[in-house]
């Protein structure tokens, strides 16, 4: 069976496109950002934020691994280094996020910075004509054969993830000093 763009089985007769696949994990993580910042008791913070940690190693881990080796030699490279450098900062936060409690002191703070600077990605991504997947859809690239590749990868990291847990994020351009 074939996965939806939101990663629900489906006829194999349904194409998978990348790039839809990506934007809703994108609106995915919005809506629990969204949620974080109506909850108010400590527990269900504490829930959605492993929730959105998860959805975002996953979707970084699959972004890194298959979308952006693919498109960077086909579109303006410095946009995808961009990109690199802004999951490297969120990596930062969501393992010090994994490593905190609700009850620390800059815990909302933190996940305020990490909402911002994930919206700002995504906007960055989907910008109208020149955002990295406008420029991918200009491509010669095959957006279904590339979905499907994706949606493997994520259902291989999300069975992972409710099985075992996942690695901490690991960034790429940003090299810790020795």
């Amino acid at each position: 069976m074939a996965r939806t763009a939101a990663g629900s089985e489906d006829t194999d007769a349904e194409a998978i496109d990348a790039i839809a696949l990506l934007k809703a994990d994108h609106r995915a993580v919005e809506e629990l950002f969204d949620a974080f910042d109506k909850a108010r008791r400590s527990d269900r913070k504490a829930k959605l934020v492993e929730q959105i940690c998860t959805e975002l190693k996953i979707h970084t881990m699959i972004e890194e691994e298959i979308f952006y080796p693919a498109v960077e030699p086909k579109i303006d490279d410095a946009i995808v280094l961009e990109s690199y450098v802004e999951h490297d900062g969120a990596k930062v936060l969501i393992n010090d996020l994994l490593a905190s409690t609700p009850k620390d002191r800059f815990y909302d703070a933190k996940v305020k910075v990490l909402s911002e600077e994930i919206r700002h990605h995504v906007q960055e991504e989907e910008k109208w004509l020149r955002g990295m997947f406008a420029q991918a859809r200009r491509t010669d690239l095959d957006m279904t054969e590339l979905g499907a590749k994706l949606a493997a990868r994520k259902a291989e990291l999300k069975r992972k993830a409710e099985k075992d847990g996942l690695p901490a994020a690991k960034p790429t351009a940003v090299k810790p000093k020795a």
